[in-house]
């Protein structure tokens, strides 16, 4: 429920094995200034759930995530309950499995041989998760109270602020049960003493934008360029021909209303196939990790801010149980 209105091994080919050692030694032409940059040690097809960015130490898990959206939950109905309306929302949702996460599962495409095999293109399969409830619904008073601004009303035009702390100085010009009403109402409420205490608070999506900027880099850098030439040099000769990139396999193919059926998990097989002929995942995780730490370096400072705040939603996390 987030309310943000600021404007994220098998064996290999030696031809791989070499050029992975090549790629490690004399890649970059630059350091943490401009150009590419140095890569360090190239692995040779490597899970995905391995993989480990530098962004993730900023990056929620799946498991915390879905803790934040339960602890925003828990602050928004306190802020109904003061104005005497019981507001539970939507029933939040429960962790995946047991085990480890992998994060980065689809960051370059399908990359897993044993699930492109069983599921195609299929990122649901196996989930079992019920469709998203609807929201409970809300009298017009409830109404007021939760969003700050009278039923009907022309979206975003009511008083707001990006932090609790600049919002005690904000007057949304509405009472229930003789209170004003947060600025915003008890759904802005909610995401502020989360995510926006203060004026210093760093917004929720600057790590994404990190992410996203890097993957953007490294998506243009010469050795993903080669690497995803090559790649797609070998979904050619599987005779799936005119595809450039991973993420367009799906769409190339016209399997988008059935991702999971024999002609997808066919194509599936051959691009995960292709990608570890060329060790695709090796290379463009090297590359993503170079720029990666690059950004990490430029933003140290907001980062390191960003990570305190991050640790204090987990604390304020804890002490609501």
């Amino acid at each position: 429920m987030y309310t943000s209105r600021r404007r994220r091994p098998a064996a290999a080919p030696a031809t791989v094995l070499l050029a992975a050692v090549l790629l490690a030694g004399c890649a970059g032409t630059g350091g943490s200034g401009g150009g590419e940059p140095e890569l360090g040690p190239v692995e040779v097809n490597p899970a995905t759930a391995t993989l480990s960015l530098p962004m993730d130490a900023y990056t929620d898990t799946e498991a915390e995530r879905i803790r934040m959206g339960q602890v925003q939950q828990a602050l928004v109905s306190r802020c109904m309950a003061r104005y005497g309306f019981t507001y539970e929302g939507v029933r939040p949702a429960e962790a995946a499995g047991a085990g480890a996460e992998d994060r980065h599962a689809y960051l370059f495409g399908l990359a897993d041989p044993a699930y492109a095999a069983a599921h195609g293109y299929d990122k649901s399969a196996g989930e079992g998760s019920p469709a998203k409830p609807a929201p409970p619904p809300l009298s017009d008073s409830a109404y007021v109270v939760m969003t700050g601004e009278q039923p009907g009303a022309r979206s975003g035009t009511a008083p707001d602020a990006n932090s609790e702390e600049e919002a005690a100085q904000v007057d949304s010009g509405l009472t229930a049960a003789g209170q004003k009403v947060p600025a915003g109402g008890c759904g802005r409420e909610g995401y502020r003493k989360l995510y926006a205490p203060t004026k210093d608070s760093v917004d929720l999506l600057f790590t994404f934008g990190l992410s996203s900027e890097a993957h953007d880099r490294s998506r243009q850098d010469s050795r993903v360029v080669d690497v995803l030439r090559k790649w797609s040099s070998c979904m050619d000769k599987s005779g799936y021909a005119g595809i450039e990139s991973p993420y367009d396999v799906v769409e190339k193919l016209g399997l988008a209303d059935d991702r999971g059926g024999p002609k997808a998990v066919t194509a599936a097989k051959a691009d995960v196939a292709c990608k570890r002929e060329v060790n695709l995942v090796g290379i463009w995780g090297a590359v993503e990790k170079a720029y990666q730490e690059r950004l990490v370096e430029e933003h140290a400072e907001t980062l390191t801010l960003y990570r305190k705040q991050r640790e204090a939603r987990f604390k304020l996390a804890a002490s609501l149980g």
